[in-house]
C-alpha cells in the first residue's frame, strides 16, 4: 500500500506535466511557426538492490523481480510536423516550404536556428527577426529600397529610388538537422542545436533537401485543435485514476491503523 501512494503520486506527477505541456500548445495555437511539444513517458521498476534487500528482509519485493514501480517523464520533443501556410502579402514575411531553418547571429556570438520568417530591417540595416537579431549571413538593405523581392531559392533583390532595375542584395541560406527533435527549445521560436540534432548542414533554398521560400507568406503554427483537446481529456482522466489509487491506499492503511487487538 505504501508503495501505491508512491506509484499514484509518480501519476500524478507524469500527467500534470503532460497537462502543462498541452496547455502551452494550446496557448500557442496562433503563434507563427510555432510546433508543439509532446511528453514521453517510460514505465519504472524497483531496482535489483532494492529487491535483494527486501528478499533479505522477508519482504514481498523479493518475490516479485521486475515490480513496476509507477512512471517516470522521459522526454518533451517537439514535433516539426509543418504547418499551415498563410497568405499575408507583407514583402518580409517569408514561409519555408519543407525542410530547414533560418540560422540568425545571436548577440552572445552563438547560432540559433528558427523557422518564424517574421522579419523586419533592424537598426544596421539588416534583414533580423521581429526582436531584432539579424540573420546569418547577413543582408543588408539600402535606406532608399523602395521594395524587396525575395525568390524560392532565397536570391534577395530590392528596388532603390531613381532605378527601374532590381539589384542584388544577397542570397539568404538556411540549415537543416539530421534529427530535429533533438533541437533545444529557448524561446521566441528559436532553437539551439545540441548533441541528439547533430551539427547543422547548411545550404541553400531549394538544394540539397532544403525547403522553398515563399515570400509574403508565413508558416502557422502545427497545434490541432481537437487532438489537443483529446489529449487534454485524457490526461485529466488518467490524473484523476492516480488519484483515486491514492485516496484507496489512504483508506487500506486507515482501516489497519484502526484495527485493535
Amino acid at each position: 500500500m505504501f508503495d501505491a501512494l508512491s506509484i499514484g503520486a509518480t501519476g500524478m506527477h507524469a500527467q500534470q506535466l503532460n497537462v502543462d505541456t498541452i496547455a502551452n500548445n494550446l496557448a500557442n495555437v496562433n503563434t507563427s511557426a510555432y510546433k508543439k511539444s509532446r511528453v514521453s513517458f517510460s514505465d519504472l521498476v524497483v531496482r535489483a538492490g532494492a529487491q535483494q534487500a527486501a528478499a533479505s528482509e522477508g519482504g514481498p519485493l523479493g518475490a516479485a523481480p521486475g515490480i513496476g514501480a509507477g512512471v517516470g517523464a522521459m522526454a518533451t520533443t517537439k514535433m516539426f510536423d509543418a504547418g499551415e501556410i498563410k497568405k499575408t502579402d507583407s514583402p518580409l514575411d517569408l514561409a519555408i516550404h519543407g525542410e530547414g531553418f533560418f540560422e540568425l547571429a545571436m548577440p552572445d556570438g552563438t547560432r540559433a536556428y528558427s523557422r518564424g520568417g517574421s522579419l523586419k530591417v533592424n537598426a544596421d540595416g539588416q534583414l533580423a527577426t521581429r526582436a531584432g537579431i539579424p540573420l546569418k549571413p547577413g543582408i543588408l538593405i539600402p535606406d532608399n529600397a523602395e521594395a524587396v523581392v525575395v525568390g524560392a531559392n532565397g536570391r534577395v533583390q530590392v528596388r532603390v529610388a531613381g532605378q527601374a532595375t532590381l539589384v542584388e542584395a544577397g542570397q539568404l541560406e538556411m540549415v537543416r538537422f539530421t534529427n530535429p527533435q533533438g533541437l533545444v527549445a529557448q524561446g521566441g521560436n528559436t532553437y539551439r542545436a545540441s548533441e541528439a540534432s547533430g551539427e547543422p548542414i547548411g545550404g541553400r533554398p531549394g538544394e540539397d533537401g532544403m525547403g522553398t521560400i515563399a515570400q509574403g507568406f508565413l508558416e502557422g503554427s502545427n497545434v490541432k485543435l481537437v487532438e489537443e483537446m483529446v489529449s487534454l481529456m485524457v490526461a485529466q482522466r488518467a490524473y484523476e485514476a492516480s488519484v483515486k489509487v491514492v485516496q484507496a491506499s489512504d483508506e487500506m492503511l486507515g482501516l489497519i491503523n484502526g484495527l485493535r487487538r
